[in-house]
């Protein structure tokens, strides 16, 4: 596989997108299994799709970083790792904390209320601990708290959420959702004040504690010391919740 190459039209039967729907979600939610090498051809028996949208499909989770190369026709799901996942949280931290900045002032009551009302799905679905469920108001609550940063910023703290997600149902799951959801009513409570700054503490402290959670399970030892400096550069209030997690966590 190359990055480069034109991508044809799939010949295949089902299109480029839905094979690389697909397979994007198998990856994510780990049913290729990271590090695992498969062949294309097992993977066009084992999904049912054909040659052509595979490749393509297989061409653009390369492109993503979900994907690595091999010979023969084999690709290999990408591994996890602790220097990986401290990359995707000091990425996170550094567009968060900004296009939160730029969206809570310019949130309207319906925003608000919305925000409240995906609040309070995700409290149900954590009650049930049914995860599926509870994912797909998590998203649109962060995503309508970065909307006002722009299509581009967007999209792409959105496929930075999908790589740590990897992470988080390996390594820590729903977590303590009383913990969880409390620190949701805090950043929309700064965000429904119109505080951009303590919205922005406030997302970091939540952030802060998935990574500590994460790293827990992860690789205790590992030197956080891009994730302190990211704290120090964009929410110097937030770093106080590292101090603590480290000592409780690790």
């Amino acid at each position: 596989m190359t990055l480069d190459a034109p991508t044809p039209q799939p010949r295949d039967g089902e299109s480029v997108s839905a094979v690389h729907g697909r397979l994007r979600a198998a990856i994510l939610h780990g049913e290729l299994v990271p590090g695992a090498s498969v062949s294309q051809a097992h993977l066009e028996q084992r999904y049912g799709v054909g040659r052509t949208p595979l490749r393509e499909a297989l061409r653009l989770l390369q492109r993503e970083g979900l994907v690595l190369a091999a010979p023969n026709r084999q690709m290999q799901v990408a591994p996890l790792s602790a220097g990986d996942f401290e990359e995707i949280s000091v990425a996170r931290l550094a567009l968060e904390t900004v296009a939160v900045r730029i969206t809570v002032p310019s949130l309207t009551s319906s925003d608000v209320a919305r925000l409240k009302g995906l609040l309070a799905q995700m409290a149900h679905f954590q009650a049930l601990n049914d995860l599926p469920s509870w994912n797909a108001p998590h998203r649109a609550f962060h995503h309508l708290l970065v909307a006002g940063a722009g299509r581009r910023v967007s999209a792409e703290i959105g496929e930075l959420a999908d790589h740590a997600e990897r992470y988080r149902l390996r390594f820590h799951g729903l977590g303590n959702s009383g913990d969880g959801q409390a620190e949701h009513q805090l950043i929309l409570a700064a965000a429904e004040a119109g505080d951009a700054n303590l919205s922005a503490v406030r997302l970091a402290e939540h952030y802060v504690r998935n990574v500590m959670l994460v790293f827990s399970s992860l690789n205790p030892n590992h030197d956080l010391g891009r994730v302190r400096t990211a704290l120090r550069t964009l929410a110097p209030d937030a770093e106080p919740a590292l101090n603590r997690d480290e000592n409780s966590h690790l």
